[in-house]
């Protein structure tokens, strides 16, 4: 039997959608250990999910790609994670039922060749090295030229982007809000890419600019302040900005929130809705967790968690040895 537990994670921004330059997407993320999926898998007659899932269809389909033809598996969703909130659940749910064909039948696949198999990674290369690796990370995005397009992972069927930068991320408290609603998805991203895309080139090196000279020094020296700001620089300039202003009233409030009662630095994860801060004082995370929490419950209810980051991606575990 295989066993796997698949982490989430946080995208904190693309990174180029202009393409003057000739690469689009980019990305930048936080691997997390919470929330997280858990599944078993062992060997069927045929391929089937068993557990009440919004990822069961993902699942067996993303299983039939890489199966060996005249074989089978059974997947037990043990533990499920909420789909789109901005946490690259789809990613996870279709990469954990490949990767347990992929140990059972000793195919040899690296995750990278099952992520494109399964048809993950088209826009961000983040979630599918969250799920080999864990850590800090950030992607190069593609070549525009092959994508051809603005759009989302959903709709693409871009390799996964390379993978330029990775470190472990420092041992800070991260809260997360995760609002009573959902994110953009399907048609509504699609939509969303050709309506705002290009993004003006000034702001593409803007959101560079942070991220190569203030974010990624930060995480290398555990610096925590500088790493806050450029996360709250990021709220307001480039695809994100226009990511945020999508958001309701009650999530926007809900940064805004954070970013001014003691965090350092909060902002929103992918399309949302999603909300993230990060703290070093345990006994000021609780508070904001309570304050936070009691926000939702006056608005658009939802739960606040605190967690950490994953550093070492997926565990598959063979229990038959």
């Amino acid at each position: 039997m295989i066993k796997i537990t698949s982490p989430s994670r946080l995208h904190l921004t693309l990174i180029d959608l202009n393409a003057e330059i000739g690469r689009v997407d980019g990305g930048v993320g936080i691997t997390l250990d919470s929330p997280h999926m858990r599944i078993s898998a062992e060997n069927a007659d045929s391929i089937e999910v068993i557990g009440k899932s919004y990822f069961a269809d993902r699942m067996r389909t993303a299983a039939e790609v890489v199966m060996p033809d005249s074989r089978g598996i059974r997947i037990t969703i043990k533990e499920d994670m909420p789909d789109h909130v901005g946490l690259g659940s789809g990613t996870q749910s279709a990469l954990c039922a490949a990767t347990a064909v992929n140990e059972l039948y000793n195919l040899g696949m690296s995750t990278r060749e099952l992520a494109i198999a399964v048809g993950r990674g088209g826009t961000s290369g983040i979630g599918v090295e969250s799920f080999k690796s864990g850590g800090f990370l950030v992607d190069g995005g593609h070549r525009f030229s092959e994508k051809r397009a603005f759009s989302p992972s959903a709709a693409s069927r871009a390799d996964p982007a390379p993978i330029l930068f990775r470190h472990d991320f420092p041992d800070w408290d991260i809260i997360l809000a995760l609002p009573d609603t959902k994110g953009a998805h399907d048609i509504q991203e699609v939509d969303i890419f050709k309506q705002a895309c290009p993004i003006p080139l000034r702001e593409v090196q803007a959101v560079s600019h942070i991220i190569l000279m203030q974010m990624m020094p930060a995480i290398m020296e555990n610096d925590i302040e500088s790493f806050g700001c450029a996360v709250n620089h990021i709220q307001a300039v480039g695809f994100k900005k226009r990511e945020v202003e999508l958001q309701s009233q009650s999530v926007r409030d809900i940064i805004e929130f954070m970013q001014d009662c003691g965090t350092f630095g909060a902002g929103m994860s992918s399309f949302g809705p999603t909300v993230y801060g990060f703290v070093e004082n345990k006994t000021q995370g609780k508070q904001i967790q309570k304050d936070v929490q009691d926000m939702l419950d006056e608005t658009i209810g939802g739960s606040v968690i605190i967690t950490r980051a994953n550093n070492s991606g997926a565990v598959i575990m063979d229990t038959e040895g």
